[in-house]
């Protein structure tokens, strides 16, 4: 199953990527991600699968499309039985990123067996991410600095060394002045939390932990990365109103107390994770246009067959016209 999503999926990634790129500096977000949540509907209803959204762009009631409890795919044009799994989506991740032309754009989806990804509450989560070395040696409920501490000792480095990246945001500046007191290099983001996250795995990206609150289904989006990747996130649930709680202790999820780790946001066994670059940032390349086509930029991992490939595509959008293709 994980070889024919890792194919499949990519494809939808690069089609919503292409979509709302095209809107790249126009001041339009909602039109941005409008392009991008039809793109992958169309490309979902071409794969022979039978899926569910259990991560989307909202409720039935809010999102036209995409919502939490749809179903996508084309079974019927399976050979045998076409395999049911769980999808989480975030068809563009920073639509202000991309409505002001800034960097770090992507469009995203994770999916695994059924019940194998956190139907987790639109609300807000703190987080903690870390790569492959530093996994399993950091604690969220210990103070910044010690956290740190142990990511530099496990990277070898000193902790004026490492860079955290940080969404700017107000409810963020007590983190900030600890961090900046360890002499820690901070990076702060305005979008895109979960691409930020992703680079803590990846070498060469400069980045070494992602640490603050951001969005909870982005958080299942990121575990279901790391845990490809083999590195971490740990996680608590964040109410800002008793609405939200209530309806987080409907889904079972209302301790607020209550850390969870990688494996439990996404326990499949079967994980594949799907990501293209719509603006260029530290872990993909923007979508470029040329007369005739476009050229995107994607990685797509699989946890059970411990593969992890970036694939660069160009897109032959209009035949009449073929695009030089050069390296």
């Amino acid at each position: 199953m994980e070889r024919l999503l890792a194919l499949e999926l990519i494809r939808v990634t690069e089609a919503a990527a292409i979509a709302s790129a095209r809107l790249m500096g126009r001041g339009d977000t909602m039109e941005a991600d409008r392009l991008a949540v039809e793109a992958m509907r169309r490309a979902f209803d071409e794969i022979p699968i039978d899926a569910r959204i259990v991560i989307g762009e909202g409720e039935r009631d809010e999102a036209p499309m995409l919502f939490i409890g749809e179903r996508v795919g084309d079974p019927a044009s399976a050979l045998g039985e076409a395999p049911e799994i769980d999808i989480a989506v975030d068809p563009l991740e920073g639509t202000n990123l991309v409505a002001y032309g800034q960097a770090g754009s992507i469009t995203v989806l994770a999916a695994t067996e059924r019940g194998g990804l956190l139907n987790a509450p639109d609300c807000y989560m703190e987080k903690l991410c870390v790569g492959p070395v530093v996994a399993g040696r950091v604690d969220i409920l210990a103070p910044p600095a010690e956290n740190l501490r142990r990511i530099a000792s496990a990277l070898g480095r000193g902790v004026n060394d490492i860079t955290v990246v940080i969404l700017d945001r107000p409810r963020h500046q007590d983190l900030i002045a600890e961090v900046r007191a360890t002499g820690a290099r901070i990076k702060l983001i305005g979008d895109g939390d979960l691409s930020a996250a992703i680079s803590t795995a990846v070498s060469g990206t400069g980045v070494h932990a992602v640490m603050g609150i951001g969005g909870a289904p982005e958080g299942v989006l990121t575990a279901a990365a790391l845990r490809c990747l083999g590195g971490e996130i740990q996680a608590r649930l964040v109410f800002r109103s008793d609405a939200e709680r209530e309806r987080a202790q409907g889904m079972g999820h209302g301790d607020p107390a209550r850390v969870y780790r990688t494996e439990e946001l996404a326990s499949g066994e079967n994980v594949v994770f799907a990501a293209t670059g719509v603006t260029s940032g530290d872990l993909l390349e923007g979508v470029r246009f040329f007369g005739g086509g476009a050229r995107t930029h994607s990685v797509v991992m699989a946890y059970q067959t411990k593969q992890v490939r970036f694939v660069d595509t160009v897109h032959m959008l209009d035949r009449s016209r073929p695009p030089a293709v050069r390296l």
